[in-house]
């Protein structure tokens, strides 16, 4: 097999004596269905410019596009390539990640350098494009995982209950009795499943006893108003808040007008309610544990 290795001489200039030829061999393996990589290995080229140069207008073997990559785009981003645009534009203008626009362009070449600024506003540009593109994605993961749920029956409530007051709920020790519900939380959605699983539970208002937790630096009234209408339950069911005392040194993130606090919840005449919560929450690591055992046969 003959060396295709390109030899130069010190007549001609350059790295590389015979280009047309070197890019009609070039052509020829893309045609073959050959990868960039492989006409690199094969022809001896050292560099990604060059090789652009030899491939310059050849398009791409269908193998090498990305199976899931929309035509549209693919098309709509060699079009602004060839019009000049940087990874960083091309990102800004579409959206896509750069990885994407690499795979689909990196046979065009380079277009003209720009200036340090011009620079650096496109890459800022393209960041943006790149957060609001995630943030998207974000927003449709989530929105499609809470529609597949659907209704929840009272036994999974119940479960799911269980599981939520074991993770944040006050719990029995053997050293320390305390066989009654206390449940403490800062996120009104889980404040709000809480009391919904108490309901289910048939524990009245009427048993219920509401303590706002806040830092002093925050508007207590405030709070307490929200915690009230968040519950539905009147002042008769709150205690005197707890109040916490500010230190300017540490940074804290639960500040501004969106902090209220935490609110707990205390249940009266909750023992043998407690008992059957934490009897329940076993019963469900023992169903968990058994099902993932593998079958010994």
């Amino acid at each position: 097999m003959p060396d295709e290795r390109v030899r130069t001489t010190s007549a001609t200039p350059g790295k590389y004596a015979d280009f047309e030829g070197l890019r009609q061999r070039a052509i020829a393996l893309r045609r073959e269905g050959l990868s960039r990589r492989q006409i690199r290995d094969r022809l001896f080229v050292d560099n990604n410019d060059l090789l652009n140069r030899l491939l310059n207008g050849e398009p791409a073997p269908e193998w090498t596009k990305r199976p899931n990559a929309k035509d549209d785009l693919r098309d709509r981003a060699r079009e602004l390539r060839a019009q000049g645009m940087t990874y960083d534009g091309i990102q800004a203008e579409l959206g896509c990640s750069k990885s994407s626009i690499s795979l689909w362009v990196r046979d065009m070449p380079k277009p003209a350098p720009r200036t340090r600024e011009e620079a650096s506003a496109i890459a800022r540009r393209g960041w943006e494009a790149t957060l609001l593109r995630r943030e998207e994605e974000r927003r449709a993961t989530k929105e499609g995982a809470a529609s597949g749920i659907g209704s929840l029956s009272d036994r999974e409530l119940f479960l799911a209950g269980v599981v939520l007051y074991w993770a944040e709920g006050a719990k029995d020790k053997p050293w320390d009795r305390r066989e009654s519900l206390k449940f403490i939380n800062s996120d009104p959605n889980v404040i709000g499943f809480y009391l919904k699983w108490l309901e289910l539970q048939g524990v009245a208002a009427e048993r219920l006893r509401l303590c706002v937790n806040i830092h002093e630096s925050a508007d207590v009234e405030d709070a307490t108003r929200f915690w009230a209408e968040l519950t539905g339950l009147g002042p008769a069911s709150f205690n005197k808040p707890v109040i916490k005392r500010h230190n300017p040194k540490t940074r804290r993130k639960n500040t501004g007008e969106s902090y209220r606090g935490c609110l707990a919840i205390y249940v009266r005449d909750s023992v043998d309610l407690y008992r059957r919560m934490e009897g329940a929450w076993y019963g469900i690591v023992g169903a968990a544990l058994s099902t993932a055992e593998p079958k010994r046969t």
